[in-house]
């Protein structure tokens, strides 16, 4: 019998990792409370030029044939829509370092000072470009723009939106390297539509991208962490029409959505998700463990429920305990998918 990717204990690791650090509770003097209410003002965008080329369909095949690596299900390649020319992906591979300014314990972005944060994220780029030459490996920074909270705090919603300053931040970071940014909404007892809304002047800028994660979407009135949440995909709908909308509104190019999952009950309904021209969607491998572990649940929820696109989540410490070891970029191109979305915590 194949084992479930997640034990208790590693659960419980798991929350330890990935959401109290994240909490307001015990936090210390360098990782300061910012205020539900705080108001921000940020620049208008002005949208850039429509775009009139179409891109080569010929082309575009052949490289989604080639991430499908052979697959002979018929899952991969997943039959969609074309995308809209400008499109990142299948042309690129993201590789993206993920966390939040105000902890040093919820990623890789966070942990290090900015320069070596971003030497080290070049150095894995040019890991993967040297392991894939096929495809053009870029760097992303992932922001956690939006986290969870055990405590319901001044909106009662569970949930912390980041100041825009932060985000200005990591938008100034990521120009320095030529990188896309990504931002994360963890919706606590909120929801999708009012949280990627607060977010669009910055998704109308042609390199911001979004993330969502289901696991700390507690739509029963559980406390953040206590429970893995879900998302239905009317919910991951909901994040497609906004993005779809604002690529129109503002002629942009193809938004990239990242979906975070490692369990079967974080996604549910996955054949209702739409795929439209305007957005590209990548259901990303979550959670920590040994590599067996790992390939077995990217096998159960990313590659037998196909959507588009799929990513793969390594951790710099959880990946390597317990005589554990982190998957190298050889390894990962011999998954089938081979994930195109690579993002390091």
């Amino acid at each position: 019998m194949t084992k479930s990717f997640l034990t208790f204990p590693s659960l419980l690791l798991l929350f330890s990792l990935l959401f109290f650090s994240s909490c307001n509770k015990g936090k210390s003097q360098e990782e300061p409370i910012i205020e539900d209410d705080k108001k921000d003002t940020v620049k208008t965008i002005a949208a850039p030029e429509k775009k009139i080329s179409e891109i080569d369909t010929v082309d575009y095949n052949q490289r989604m044939l080639a991430l499908s690596n052979n697959d002979t299900t018929g899952f991969w390649p997943v039959k969609t829509p074309y995308p809209l020319p400008g499109a990142v992906l299948p042309y690129n591979r993201i590789i993206a370092f993920y966390g939040n300014l105000y902890s040093k314990r919820m990623g890789i972005l966070g942990e290090l000072p900015k320069d070596e944060m971003l030497k080290k994220l070049q150095g894995e780029v040019a890991n993967w470009q040297a392991a894939d030459p096929t495809t053009k490996t870029i760097p992303a920074l992932h922001y956690i723009a939006v986290t969870a909270q055990t405590k319901p705090g001044k909106a009662n919603l569970h949930r912390l939106r980041m100041p825009f300053k932060q985000i200005d931040t990591i938008l100034n970071w990521a120009k320095s390297i030529d990188a896309l940014v990504f931002l994360d909404v963890q919706v606590g007892h909120s929801n999708i539509k009012d949280e990627v809304t607060a977010l669009e002047t910055y998704l109308k800028l042609p390199n911001v991208h979004l993330g969502i994660d289901p696991e700390f979407s507690l739509k029963n009135g559980h406390v953040p962490g206590t429970k893995i949440g879900t998302f239905d995909a009317s919910d991951i709908n909901d994040a497609i029409d906004i993005l779809a909308n604002l690529v129109r509104e503002n002629n942009l190019p193809p938004k990239v959505l990242v979906v975070h999952r490692f369990t079967q009950g974080m996604v549910t309904n996955y054949k209702n998700i739409k795929i439209v021209p305007e957005v590209q969607v990548v259901m990303d491998m979550d959670g920590f463990g040994d590599k067996i572990l790992k390939r077995s649940t990217y096998l159960r929820y990313i590659y037998k429920e196909p959507v588009q696109f799929t990513g793969f989540k390594l951790f710099y410490k959880n990946d390597n305990k317990n005589n554990w070891k982190m998957y190298t970029p050889e390894e990962l191109l011999k998954f089938t998918p081979k994930p195109i979305y690579i993002q390091y915590q």
